[in-house]
C-alpha cells in the first residue's frame, strides 16, 4: 500500500503554504483552486479526502489564522456580494508590508531578531518554520526573497500552548487548579477565550462552565495537564475576551495598591518602576495577587521594603523567613 502522501504535510506548515498563497496573489484565489494547489490541501486531495472534508478542513484554517491576526479577505461577486459561492480569498499585501520610508540599522535588526523570537517556539512546530525557509505555496519557488520576523516564546507555563490550541479551535478545557490556602487543586472546565499577560505572568479568560461566569486564572496555578475536550463553543464569544479580561484585571488591581521604600538603582527599583506611582514616603504599586506579588518583592531581599498593606508585609516576611531557616538548615 503506498505511502499516504498528507502525512508529509503537518498542519502547521499547510497553514503556512496557505498564508503565502493568499499574500501573493492580488485577485484572490478561489477555494476550488486552493483545494487543488496548495501544498498540504493539494496532498489530501491527492490521497482521496473527500472535498466536503476539504472544505471544512479549509475553514478550521481559516479560523485558525484570523484567531492568530491574520486579516483574510474575502472577495465576493461584484453583482451580487453575498453570493459566495465563487468566493476569492485572499491576504492583502499592504497589511504585510513595512512602509518605504523605514529603515533599520544593524543594531536594530538585531534587537528585532531577539524580540522576534518571541512565538513561534511556543505557537508553530520545527516543520512549520521549516515551511516558512522554503516559502511554498503553489508548489513553486518564490523568485523573491521574503523576509519575516517569526517571533519565539519560550514558556515555563507548560498550560500555555494547549489553551492556545484550545482557544484557536473554540473548545472546552478541564485542568486542576490550586488557589492559595487550599490544600487540593480543583478540577476546572473552561470555555477559554483569550491569554493575556498581566503584571509579566499569562492569564486564561473564560467562562468557567460550573459557575456559568467569566473567570481569569493564573497559568502559574495551573498544576496539572490541561485537557482539551472534543466539546465546542462558539468562536464569536472570543471577540472583545482580551479587552476584557484586562480590564477585569485592571479593576483588582486597582483595589489593592502597596506603599512600598525601594533602594535606587537597584534591580527592585527598575523593575517596579514600569508600575508605580510616586508617593511621598516611596512609591505606590498596584497588584493583582497578594501571593504572587509577595513572592516577587521577596526575591529582592533588602532592596524593598513594603510599608503596607500589612498582610503583604506579613507574607513577605514569611517567605525570607522561610529563605533564612532554608539556608540555616544547609551543612
Amino acid at each position: 500500500m503506498p505511502a499516504n502522501p498528507s502525512a508529509k504535510i503537518p498542519p502547521e506548515e499547510r497553514l503556512v503554504n496557505l498564508v503565502v498563497a493568499l499574500i501573493a496573489t492580488d485577485q484572490g484565489l478561489t477555494k476550488d483552486t486552493i483545494l487543488t494547489s496548495v501544498a498540504g490541501y493539494r496532498e489530501q486531495s491527492a490521497s482521496g479526502a473527500s472535498k466536503d472534508a476539504l472544505e471544512k478542513m479549509f475553514e478550521r484554517d481559516k479560523e485558525s489564522l484570523r484567531g492568530l491576526g491574520v486579516p483574510i479577505e474575502t472577495i465576493g461577486d461584484f453583482a451580487d456580494p453575498d453570493d459566495l459561492r465563487e468566493a476569492r480569498y485572499r491576504v492583502p499585501s499592504a497589511e504585510y508590508e513595512l512602509p518605504d520610508d523605514i529603515e533599520f540599522t544593524p543594531a536594530e535588526l538585531a534587537l528585532l531578531n531577539l524580540a522576534g523570537g518571541v512565538w513561534s517556539e511556543s505557537s508553530m512546530s520545527d516543520d512549520a518554520r521549516s515551511g516558512l525557509r522554503k516559502i511554498r505555496a503553489l508548489g513553486d519557488l518564490v523568485d523573491e526573497p521574503i523576509i519575516g520576523f517569526s517571533p519565539r516564546l519560550s514558556l515555563h507555563d507548560p498550560a500555555f500552548s494547549p489553551l492556545q490550541q484550545a482557544i484557536e479551535q473554540s473548545r472546552v478545557v478541564t485542568f486542576p487548579y490550586l488557589k492559595p490556602g487550599e490544600d487540593r487543586p480543583r478540577t476546572r472546565r473552561l470555555q477559554p477565550l483569550a491569554l493575556v499577560e498581566y503584571e509579566g505572568r499569562w492569564h486564561v479568560f473564560g467562562i468557567d462552565l460550573d459557575i456559568g461566569a467569566d473567570r481569569t486564572f493564573l497559568l502559574a496555578r495551573i498544576v496539572g495537564p490541561v485537557t482539551v475536550t472534543r466539546h465546542t463553543f462558539d468562536p464569536a464569544l472570543r471577540d472583545g475576551a482580551g479587552e476584557r479580561a484586562l480590564s477585569g484585571l485592571e479593576a483588582v488591581a486597582a483595589r489593592n495598591t502597596a506603599l512600598l521604600e525601594v533602594n535606587p538603582g537597584t534591580e527592585a527599583a527598575l523593575r517596579l518602576a514600569r508600575r508605580a506611582r510616586p508617593a511621598e514616603q516611596g512609591i505606590h504599586v498596584s497588584y493583582v495577587d497578594a501571593h504572587i506579588f509577595a513572592d516577587e518583592l521577596a526575591s529582592y531581599g533588602p532592596e524593598v521594603r513594603v510599608v503596607s498593606p500589612a498582610d503583604l508585609r506579613d507574607r513577605v516576611i514569611e517567605r525570607l523567613a522561610a529563605t533564612r531557616d532554608l539556608h540555616r538548615s544547609e551543612p
